[in-house]
């Protein structure tokens, strides 16, 4: 029965939400249609990534796109870099057919819309556990699997390879503070934060930290939405 084979692979959870009542409500969701007990939470993603440092690999992670410390699909990126194996359902009430496509691009293993119903997550959670990946029924692709890749679509794939500490730093950069001050903010050494800077650059294939902006911020929300600027 396929309830069963996801209540044996997944026994623990960590969900990722600033609103408390949905905390609340999806962990006694989870608990009623897995059967899953052992559930974290974290009002950031800060405070999810230094769980994870912890060594507390949960089984799947359940994460909501717009957080406070976050700008658009950075916080799914990060998560991925920080925990590679651990399938990151992305449950989000910006549930549009291109953010959909773009989550999963970034690597989650299944997207619901926040205010779906029970059976919804049931199902999802359900395609988890067998190790597939789960998306809505109403979900369109938005770009044919044979059109060449977008912009869009290259800055994720290029943001993705960026370590966690190297994320954080492309974010503090985004945010307009320099090497001495973000050397302030993580503890770490100047050298080191130039070090990290300059991997970044290669890694993004710019020259420049206002062109590894210009990246960061072509994965923004701005530019994923349907109103986005560059919407048809």
């Amino acid at each position: 029965m396929a309830v069963q084979a996801a209540d044996m692979a997944l026994q623990s959870a960590m969900i990722i939400d600033d609103h408390p009542l949905f905390c609340d409500a999806l962990s006694m969701t989870l608990k009623t249609i897995t059967g899953i007990e052992d559930i974290a939470t974290a009002n950031q993603l800060g405070d999810a990534l230094s769980k994870l440092d912890d060594g507390g690999q949960p089984d799947v992670i359940v994460l909501d796109l717009n957080l406070p410390d976050v700008n658009g699909l950075d916080g799914l990126i990060r998560l991925k870099t920080a925990a590679p194996k651990v399938p990151v359902v992305v449950v989000s009430s910006m549930a549009d057919n291109r953010m959909i496509s773009s989550a999963m691009r970034a690597g989650a293993s299944g997207f619901v819309p926040k205010h779906s119903q029970r059976e919804v997550f049931r199902a999802a959670f359900e395609a988890i556990g067998r190790g597939e990946k789960y998306l809505p029924e109403s979900f369109v692709e938005v770009n044919d699997p044979n059109t060449p890749v977008t912009g869009k679509e290259e800055a994720l794939q290029r943001l993705s390879t960026l370590t966690n500490q190297q994320a954080r730093i492309l974010q503090l950069i985004c945010e307009g503070k320099l090497n001495k001050q973000i050397a302030y903010d993580l503890s770490i050494a100047e050298t080191t934060v130039k070090a990290h800077v300059t991997a970044i650059m290669r890694k993004l294939g710019v020259q420049s930290r206002t062109q590894a902006v210009l990246i960061a911020n072509e994965a923004s929300f701005a530019n994923l939405l349907p109103n986005g600027p560059d919407a048809p």
